[in-house]
């Protein structure tokens, strides 16, 4: 009997959540692109020439945009000026300084496909746009904008008016741009990075901005006529629909503005429909955005900022449903923010600085207002917002499962203790005392987006008195390899890997197949404590169909976790299942725990510790100056004879810190070995000195000794 190539049934599973439409449109966009491959001749003739030129009238005087009152991370100009250009802490020599702008090397073949695409976004002119003054300071290496989109952050005002005056910001300008437009707009550079739609978008809204700054009154200002024409046309052309998302958003908002620019009122209300449109279906009734990647809600937020911005400078009417969307994604992301003012790296995304933030929520929370305090949990999902369109039946099937599991909320707890559910999107954030947790709770990835998924169901971040103790491995490359893999599978977070496997099967750069399904069980208090209960089936594929539950109790003097690992046969608690099923076979879970860079283990913590079942075993962790000891407490237990092996062991990691950039740190294991059911209680605890409990000096591969029993 055949059977099927795994690979076919891996590719099978990616596309079974995609729409017809989008299928549709991925065969139409790549036949377009091919075609101008092979016969360049069509992009001059459908889209260079005839497309009227877009005469920069209409655009308002003097609008400063997201990107333009972010300094911080705009290239240097003086390195510019010298022919170097320095695009996610990466620095390339742009064009030699002997032969001007006209030697610019656009292709950079040699460099990362992200790379290239932050090149040929032209945010990074902003920098040319800036009066005169001090030198900015360096970027932090390895730090991109805005997620992937080339983003500068940091704070700052200046820009606005500066024109070609600017020390010679026009003239570089110029001469950068003139020799784009023959690298770029001739010969192999049609079909090349410079013109995939989400790039194109991105530089027509830069170069929309731009001009009036930089290329008023020069040669330059009629090229860019002509050559935004041409970004109309071709954006027009090659929506993409196939990916939607936040590509979607840009080719939107890039349409919005090059209407604007052009003085086509009706046009520039009917792409802000289009975008009024797309933010019904990607902004969540709760505020996320439908990717679940906060950094990328960041960008989109920033988006639509950008765009009810321009309409309402330039006299065009704002629709309430932009307004009502960047509304509510700002609190979520007031909600969801680090103690540090940065947002979670939950899949993927870039790390977002505080004053990136501190931008976007400036108009919700004016600087130095009080946070909003923290609402009761919530009975999610509610209802759709008036005018949303009705979610697919796969989304429709989902939702159904949390609305039979979630529970009524509780009465608020004393003493402090909060909890704010944010069902729609997944997460969930605790407050006790000093303590404070995200946990992820929901959907891994939209089921016609799995681009941006990590396999991280019911992960957690971890902070006290505002330092982080667990964080996110994170994202440091979107390059396809090794590397894309660990950082996108789920011993990248803080969860319970299963005999190995991902609980998302997360492959390639962007795909993912089978998808684990979460319901949430229980959110509310518990004689002062926060409770939190979620479980998934992304396991269901291994022997038995073991199913991962996970309680959090988090209250004032310790975060206390139960992780179930059990399977239809063990539940139903019958001889004949567990002796020939799933539940009769050894099953191997390890509980990680992602410690944040610069802790290090007390005693033991790089030992390969064993205990029968019923044994607490401890590992202490502290930063490397001294200060509070994090102490975790494990307990592995099984009902059936023989009980479980387990203890802890350590191993160095890496988080990344930026594109391309990464910092060691440890990542804590607890490991079991049982047949199901498999349960293991850990607490967590922070004190100013190890626990009172005599034990040796251990080295790096001797074993953690036994401490207290759990109580």
């Amino acid at each position: 009997m055949s059977t099927v190539p795994p690979a076919v049934g891996r590719y099978a599973r990616t596309v079974r959540g995609l729409r017809p439409a989008q299928l549709a449109a991925r065969v139409r966009l790549r036949g377009q692109r091919a075609a101008i491959a092979r016969f360049p001749a069509l992009f001059d003739l459908a889209i260079a020439r005839g497309a009227p030129p877009v005469s920069g009238a209409g655009w308002p005087a003097n609008l400063l945009p997201f990107d333009g009152r972010c300094r911080a991370l705009w290239p240097d100009r003086a390195e510019l000026a010298a022919g170097r250009i320095t695009l996610l802490g990466e620095t390339r020599q742009l064009f030699q300084p002997g032969a001007g702008p006209a030697s610019a090397d656009w292709a950079q073949p040699d460099r990362p496909l992200l790379w290239r695409y932050h090149l040929h976004y032209w945010d990074w002119a902003w920098a040319l746009a800036s009066p005169p003054g001090p030198a900015l300071p360096p970027a932090e290496p390895g730090r991109p904008g805005p997620l992937g989109a080339g983003w500068p952050v940091g704070a700052g005002s200046g820009g606005a008016g500066a024109g070609r005056g600017a020390a010679g910001g026009g003239d570089l300008f110029v001469g950068l741009y003139r020799s784009w437009r023959l690298a770029c707009l001739a010969g192999p550079g049609r079909a090349g990075v410079a013109w995939s739609p989400y790039v194109a978008s991105l530089r027509a809204w830069s170069l929309c901005a731009l001009r009036p700054l930089l290329a008023a009154g020069t040669l330059a200002d009629a090229w860019l006529g002509l050559d935004l024409g041409a970004h109309r046309v071709f954006l027009r052309a090659h929506l993409e629909r196939d990916v939607g998302g936040n590509h979607l958003v840009k080719n939107l908002k890039a349409l919005v503005a090059l209407a604007v620019a052009a003085g086509d009122g009706p046009d520039a209300d009917h792409w802000a429909g289009q975008l009024c449109h797309e933010a019904d279906r990607q902004v969540l009734p709760d505020g996320g955005h439908a990717e679940r990647a906060p950094a990328y809600h960041c960008q989109v937020l920033a988006d639509l900022l950008d765009v009810t911005t321009l309409l309402a400078a330039a006299g065009r009417p704002v629709p309430a449903r932009l307004a009502d969307a960047v509304a509510r994604m700002r609190g979520w992301l007031a909600a969801v923010r680090s103690p540090d003012g940065s947002v979670p790296l939950l899949n993927d995304g870039f790390p977002v600085p505080a004053t990136a933030v501190d931008l976007l929520l400036d108009s919700a929370q004016p600087a130095g207002a009080a946070a909003a305090p923290p609402r009761p949990a919530e009975r999610l999902p509610r209802p759709p917002a008036g005018g949303q369109p009705a979610p697919g039946p796969a989304r429709q099937a989902a939702e159904q499962r949390w609305q039979t599991r979630a529970p009524a909320p509780r009465p608020a707890a004393a003493g402090g203790a909060s909890l704010r559910l944010l069902a729609d999107s997944g997460l969930a954030v605790l407050r006790a005392g000093g303590w404070r947790l995200l946990a992820d709770v929901g959907l891994p990835c939209p089921d016609d987006l799995p681009a941006h998924a990590h396999a991280d169901s019911l992960g957690f971040l971890l902070w006290h008195d505002d330092t982080a103790l667990l964080v996110d491995t994170g994202t440091s490359t979107y390059e396809p390899g090794r590397l894309r893999d660990t950082e996108r599978g789920t011993a990248a977070h803080s969860t319970v890997v299963l005999d190995g496997a991902d609980s998302t099967e997360v492959w390639g750069a962007f795909r993912a197949g089978r998808r684990a399904r979460p319901r949430l069980l229980e959110a509310g208090f518990d004689a002062g404590a926060v409770v939190l209960a979620a479980e998934h089936d992304g396991y269901r594929h291994l022997p038995g169909r073991p199913r991962h539950r996970r309680t959090w109790r988090l209250a004032p003097d310790r975060l206390e976790i139960v992780d179930v690992i059990d399977s239809p046969a063990s539940r139903a608690g019958a001889l004949a299942a567990y002796l020939g099923g799933g539940g009769g076979r050894e099953h191997r879970a390890d509980i990680l725990f992602q410690l944040a860079p610069g802790l290090v283990p007390v005693i033991g913590g790089a030992g390969t510790p064993a205990g029968r079942g019923g044994d607490a075993l401890a590992a202490h962790f502290a930063g490397p100056d001294g200060g509070p000891v994090l102490t975790a407490l494990a307990r592995a237990e099984c009902p059936l004879p023989g009980g479980p092996d387990g203890g802890w062991r350590s191993r160095t990691t890496h988080r990344a810190a930026g594109w391309n950039r990464m910092v060691p740190a440890l990542t804590a294991v607890f490991s079991v070995r049982g047949r199901l059911p498999l349960r293991v209680r850990t607490v967590l605890t922070l004190a100013a000195t190890l626990p009172p409990v005599p034990a040796p000096a251990v080295g790096a591969d001797t074993p953690v000794p036994r401490h207290h029993q759990l109580t």
